[in-house]
């Protein structure tokens, strides 16, 4: 009887054993020691330094916690084809989690894979995007943190810096769903503010600078977080010195190229945030379909006086006093 107690007890243990090696770094949430490793990838849909900031930001979120990633980033170049033959790419993959950075990219992760969990950043709305069932209870393997910007607040810059400002121009993708959000809500602010708010559509970025050229003359110019026009958003820098007008920014990294102004998320402590979902779900086992899609509450004032005097405004003092961040 003994005997075959002992044999039962051997046989536990060698399953264990064998358990235990199998399953070491495969991302199943139960919180392993320091030898745990995973493999995620990353789908961003193109480059420019809001998106770039937000990728940064997640990867330094394990750098931190001192867990190693072994990482296989692609980048869509802003073709939604691309995006999609990556999202196929990862599904087939042996992947622990994925992330995907910003709407079009995250879209296509949502629909190829469904077998791991999906995590976005740079996403203005989630729910009107089809990633989630709701913010509040995503439902399925989906979920990340939101760009929404303060538009509002961005925009009263345009007040804030030219008073008799009437007209305001914004150039978007007619395929970003983030884009169309943020262009509503600028025209009900824009209300409010007693401006007009002129509009063109894109289908690439290609297309932006004869956009821009259709609005005319306005007073100023606002550059949402389109993926199409912050990609060239050198494009209009050189409009708004030439025309003279006010180019507002929605982060950081339009300003450092040239835009005057921002009131902003820091895309890097949004990657940062959602890199923090991540370790949530690969160590501690939570389920994304019961994560809420989290916001930023992290807003910069952001201003360069240089580039603000090429368009032919003046920051004021108190602004730049203000300021989080003045580029020189």
């Amino acid at each position: 009887m003994r005997l075959r107690k002992l044999a039962t007890a051997m046989v536990a243990v060698g399953s264990i054993l064998a358990v235990s090696a199998c399953s070491g770094g495969d991302g199943g949430g139960d919180g392993g020691g320091q030898d745990e490793s995973y493999k995620i990838g990353i789908s961003q849909l193109v480059q420019h330094p809001a998106l770039d900031a937000a990728s940064e930001g997640f990867k330094k979120s394990f750098k931190d916690a001192g867990v190693e990633v072994e990482w296989d980033e692609q980048n869509a170049q802003g073709e939604q084809a691309n995006a999609t033959s990556i999202a196929q790419t990862f599904a087939n993959g042996d992947f622990d989690l994925v992330l995907a950075v910003a709407t079009p990219a995250a879209q296509a992760a949502a629909q190829a894979i469904t077998n791991v969990p999906v995590l976005f950043t740079a996403v203005t709305d989630a729910e009107e995007a089809g990633l989630v069932d709701t913010a509040d209870k995503p439902g399925g393997n989906v979920t990340g943190t939101s760009d929404l910007n303060p538009v509002a607040e961005q925009l009263k810059l345009v007040k804030d810096l030219k008073p008799d400002a009437k007209t305001v121009g914004i150039v978007y993708s007619s395929g970003e769903v983030n884009s169309q959000v943020q262009v509503d809500l600028a025209k009900e602010s824009a209300k409010d503010l007693g401006v007009e708010i002129k509009e063109a559509t894109i289908a690439n970025s290609g297309e932006l600078a004869q956009a821009v050229g259709s609005l005319g003359k306005v007073d100023a110019y606002y550059v949402p977080t389109d993926n199409n026009v912050v990609s060239a958003v050198s494009t209009m820098v050189q409009a708004a010195e030439k025309n003279k007008a006010l180019l507002v920014g929605s982060e950081a990294g339009q300003v450092e190229q040239g835009a005057a102004i921002t009131r902003g998320i820091d895309y890097t402590k949004l990657g940062e945030q959602t890199g923090q979902m991540a370790l949530k779900i690969l160590q501690d086992g939570k389920k994304p379909a019961e994560m809420p899609v989290e916001t930023s509450s992290n807003l910069e004032l952001v201003v360069n006086p240089k580039a603000a005097k090429a368009q032919g405004v003046e920051i004021p003092k108190k602004l730049i006093d203000e300021a989080d961040n003045v580029i020189e």
